[in-house]
């Protein structure tokens, strides 16, 4: 199979991550329930009469996608993918409330028409005039991960040579409201949060968009290969490792191959029992965890892929992302393995080019 590989990377995120410093400043929150994305100057990237019809992920995810873009050297690339969880729920929101305030008349139908998933993937469109292959996947903590996939298989199948793919989410205050409500949030009792060593339910939730362009060629500042993507809907706790062979065995791949395993302990100890599964099959291997310093959201998972791009490209590992102390000598394959709450397991192997 032909290789695809990372040209750009670009991420907004709770740490400072447009930061080319970003590395050396990573801050890990332990205090606090929902955590902001640090943004950027909008006004620096559009124009201020669009900026006020914008929700919060499509902006975050026009200046993220602008960055990938001009870092991968492509001014209109041949498809633009995005996964998201939620969409743009700030719009949908405030539908809802015109409908409930105006009592289903006299609606105007601006936020409708943005509260619909795709309309982050749309409005990159319509700002780089790219009238290419343009989709949306909403597949809760998978949806960058099935991105990623059809990227993968655009540009293989020769229908693509460059491929915009993103994730987004965003936070809205009703929304955070209903997940401390049914426990997806952890209660303010249960700070700080022990992500490794958990005994509470519920998680910190974050927010933030990542970008990366996918690329048939290898560019002069490429940061990986994407070598392979498995993704599976529900997985039972005993399967996890039987999950994890399987696909490395598919890719001729030893577990003393894997250099770095980055795992997305989120401190919910229902569900990070699947990370310890884990950990248990890669003793030789540095182990690294990352919701710690992202919160955990839908596509968390871009985060850490950001995040690995630039551990494969620096060889170099955070200290405060470090679970074990062990560091090889040269990182040469990185696996990711996320999940939300239990469910929609995916694994993305990465490789140094």
């Amino acid at each position: 199979m032909n290789p695809v590989y990372i040209n750009s990377a670009a991420c907004i995120s709770v740490q400072d991550t447009l930061n080319e410093n970003f590395l050396e400043n990573l801050k890990p929150e332990y205090s606090t329930l929902v955590l902001k994305a640090i943004e950027p100057v909008y006004k620096e990237f559009i124009p201020p009469a669009m900026i006020r019809r914008m929700s919060k992920t499509v902006k975050m995810s026009s200046v993220a996608s602008h960055y990938a873009l001009k870092e991968a050297g492509i001014e209109n690339p041949d498809a633009i993918i995005v996964g998201t969880g939620i969409g743009c729920s700030q719009d949908s929101e405030k539908f809802l409330k015109n409908v409930l305030d105006n009592n289903e008349e006299f609606l105007t139908p601006t936020y409708f028409i943005q509260s619909t998933h795709n309309t982050v993937a749309g409005q990159i469109a319509l700002g780089l005039q790219c009238h290419a292959y343009n989709f949306t996947y909403v597949n809760t903590s998978s949806s960058l991960e099935f991105s990623f996939l059809d990227a993968k298989l655009q540009i293989i199948d020769g229908d693509a040579e460059n491929v915009l793919v993103g994730s987004t989410d965003e936070q809205t205050e009703r929304t955070m409201e209903l997940y401390k409500l049914n426990k997806t949030i952890k209660k303010e009792e249960d700070l700080p949060v022990d992500y490794l060593n958990s005994e509470t339910h519920g998680v910190v939730w974050g927010e933030g968009a990542s970008f990366f362009v996918l690329g048939k060629e290898k560019a002069v500042n490429c940061y990986a290969q994407l070598k392979d993507i498995q993704i599976v809907n529900v997985l039972e706790l005993g399967e996890t490792q039987d999950f994890i062979k399987e696909f490395l065995n598919k890719n001729n791949l030893a577990n003393t191959n894997i250099d770095a395993v980055i795992l997305g302990f989120s401190g919910d100890s229902k569900s990070d029992v699947y990370y310890n599964k884990v950990t248990e099959l890669f003793t030789g291997s540095s182990l690294l965890y990352y919701k710690h310093l992202s919160g955990e959201f839908n596509t968390a998972s871009g985060f850490s892929t950001f995040i690995a791009c630039h551990i494969l490209k620096n060889q170099e590992i955070p200290e405060v992302m470090m679970i074990n102390d062990l560091k090889k000598g040269e990182i040469r394959n990185i696996l990711l393995y996320n999940h939300l709450g239990g469910n929609d397991h995916s694994l993305v192997l990465l490789g140094k080019v």
